[in-house]
């Protein structure tokens, strides 16, 4: 489960019920355990400082300075069991212990400051996430929509892959990109596409206006060195789709029967970004005509180029089937975030966007 500001905000308010006490106990009653065994002779005193030092790790200076008095009871109890009260040795182990308390009470109130300001930025990237890119309707026009948005950043929340959805006359219009890099600059720029996108979507008929009108925004609002791949599709309310590919990844299509296959995008034009050095004109290309309760999956390449640690790519395709046979999207999409992990054995190294759209009428208004 990722880290989130939630976690971080116990972690530095309720230490005790993140159980930040157990690894110096553990260590502490382990000092004594062995202390016991092998007698006064091998002088295990010094080792009770584990303690204050390992509660630092996890705890607040009030965990450390518990562990503190915990270990000194310890040494003191060790030595009077030993015959060694008033000892040099013992004298010794009670400094280790202050001068470790110090040092770990400086470590646990620095660890606190940077955990408050992970909250800090976490809480900030949620906002800019939900004002970026807000969680899709549950449905546009003729389609129930279904987002997942994974960063590749752990302490993240927003990246360079979007989608966004927005309803036109003929049914509604879906737009998944991913910005080339990562970043704030990737993040300007897929703030550059959203807002042409909804600002434009609604004048503009045709899907190859819409890009190129995203194109000049591009030009216009960023530094000029930044490419999108990007998929455009109107889906239609008689069930035929309109396609057209900047050189992004290709749609799965999952019919209702439990066919599934890869939609193919011929002629895709470059990436957004990159048209100017083509100068070729992108034509809209008709897709698969949809029945009720067809769904297809949009997403970025940090899905389909994910690799296990021989260099395989994910088969996306042998998980169709579970993305189809799951009556709920949602559950369908953390299935298959789930595989990816279990494929991969590692967090992943690209953002990733999922857009799980499926045709049918809307169940409120029937």
């Amino acid at each position: 489960m990722p880290f989130t500001a939630s976690d971080a905000v116990h972690s530095t308010r309720e230490p005790w019920s993140q159980r930040a006490w157990v690894p110096p106990a553990v260590a502490m009653a382990l000092t004594a355990i062995a202390g016991l065994a092998l007698g006064p002779d091998f002088c295990l005193l010094p080792f009770y400082a584990a303690g204050p030092a390992l509660a630092a790790g996890r705890g607040t200076p009030r965990t450390v300075l518990g562990s503190a008095a915990a270990a000194m009871a310890l040494i003191t109890l060790a030595a009077a069991a030993d015959g060694l009260l008033g000892h040099q040795r013992v004298w010794i182990a009670l400094g280790g212990v202050v001068v470790v308390t110090a040092a770990a009470c400086w470590v646990s109130v620095t660890r606190m400051r940077a955990e408050r300001r992970l909250v800090d930025v976490s809480e900030v990237a949620e906002t800019v996430q939900g004002i970026l890119m807000p969680p899709p309707p549950p449905r546009t026009g003729p389609v129930a929509l279904t987002g997942s948005y994974r960063s590749a950043a752990r302490a993240a929340r927003v990246g360079g892959d979007l989608f966004v959805a927005a309803e036109v006359p003929d049914g509604a219009r879906i737009l998944i990109a991913d910005v080339q890099g990562k970043g704030l600059e990737a993040v300007e720029a897929a703030a550059v596409v959203l807002t042409a996108f909804r600002d434009a979507t609604a004048d503009v008929p045709t899907l190859d206006r819409l890009a190129r009108t995203i194109e000049r925004s591009l030009a216009e609002h960023t530094s000029g060195d930044r490419f999108v791949t990007a998929l455009f599709a109107d889906i239609h309310h008689d069930g035929s789709v309109t396609l057209l590919s900047h050189g992004h990844p290709e749609p799965l299509l999952l019919r209702a029967d439990g066919h599934c296959r890869h939609v193919p995008l011929p002629d895709p034009a470059p990436p957004l970004g990159l048209a100017a050095l083509t100068g070729d004109t992108p034509t809209p290309r008709a897709g698969p005509s949809l029945t009720d309760g067809d769904r297809l999956l949009f997403y970025t390449d940090g899905l389909s180029e994910a690799r296990d640690p021989s260099g395989a790519f994910y088969p996306l395709r042998a998980h169709a089937p579970a993305l189809l046979a799951d009556p709920c999207p949602a559950s369908a999409l953390d299935s298959l975030r789930t595989d990816v992990l279990r494929h991969t054995r590692r967090a992943p190294d690209d953002d990733s966007a999922l857009l799980l759209c499926e045709f049918g009428p809307d169940p409120a208004g029937a």
